[in-house]
């Protein structure tokens, strides 16, 4: 039975600009947040406190997250991947921090240079800060249904980190398709395995478009009792450490296909679409959701 109502992440302020290669101005990032909360998503995953030298589109979180309108009722979620990070979120007003391991070994090692044991053990430290200071914490588990360097990941990693996680304090678990190879039965397959071991009800599907899947592969989480997704704006974003990954699936696509499902998200589609149209003009380029293109291709016929 799928859920009457689903909590969409919006993650294009962070997962969504990370990777682009000319500086997105600050004020631009900061109105995006803005209109994104003003939207009503419940969560906005709004920056990221890594190091510059690895990520320099993140390099004004500090600044990003000073000047945002805390919208009432809005979490807004930042990356923190160690103390330093987490210390900077703290001192930013973050409610949430969000830990990012992997399921695959050979990822991990590319990605952050250790095995996953070592990342979990990485991770202890934010998480007791975390719960000591009484923010919320998130995992995120990427390379979930498949790695762009050992290819299959065994359904028993991933329900083995999602579960240190749970026991380490997240609230919630993402389970990402990095890479966007997953397909409905092998996304049923993990979720359900997952959700044996976790409640379902803290546990996110995070998925990627690079193969065309992610919408019938939100359908096949949904089927399993998934009731928290997270999506891009204008299906902005990737993942620089997968050769492919060309982007998130496409926050107006996502709530078009829930809108027909008759499963509430609390966001204005209309809203959405003109955002996605916006930041994808300050982008220089054409939006990357079809429902938002459609929609604004309707509107100035």
């Amino acid at each position: 039975m799928m859920p009457a109502k689903v909590k969409i992440v919006e993650v294009s302020p962070r997962d969504g600009l990370q990777n682009e290669k000319l500086f997105v101005p600050t004020d631009v990032k900061v109105e995006l947040v803005n209109r994104l909360a003003d939207a009503g998503f419940p969560n906005v995953e709004a920056t990221s406190f890594v190091s510059p030298k690895w990520t320099p589109q993140m390099a004004d979180a500090a600044e990003v997250m000073a000047r945002i309108h805390r919208r009432p009722g809005t979490l807004y979620s930042v990356l923190t991947p160690n103390m330093k990070g987490f210390e900077a979120a703290l001192a930013a007003g973050a409610d949430e921090v969000v830990i990012f391991g992997a399921a695959s070994e050979a990822f991990s090692q590319r990605n952050i240079n250790c095995s996953i044991a070592e990342s979990l053990d990485r991770f202890e430290p934010v998480a007791q800060a975390a719960r000591a200071n009484g923010l919320r914490l998130r995992g995120a588990l990427s390379c979930a249904l498949g790695c762009p360097y050992q290819g299959e990941v065994p359904i028993s990693s991933v329900v083995d980190v999602a579960k240190r996680y749970i026991a380490m304090g997240c609230d919630e678990v993402d389970i990402a398709d990095t890479i966007g190879v997953g397909t409905p039965q092998r996304v049923r397959d993990v979720f359900r395995a997952v959700t044996d071991a976790i409640d379902p009800k803290r546990v996110a599907g995070h998925f990627h478009d690079t193969y065309g899947q992610a919408l019938a592969n939100i359908l096949a989480a949904l089927e399993t009792g998934i009731s928290i997704f997270h999506t891009s704006v204008a299906g902005l974003g990737g993942c620089p450490y997968a050769k492919g990954a060309t982007g998130n699936v496409a926050t107006e696509d996502v709530l078009y296909m829930l809108r027909g499902l008759d499963i509430e998200t609390g966001v204005d589609f209309d809203a959405v679409v003109d955002i996605g149209q916006w930041i994808s003009g300050h982008l220089n380029r054409p939006g990357g959701s079809r429902a938002g293109n459609a929609i604004a291709a309707k509107r100035a016929a």
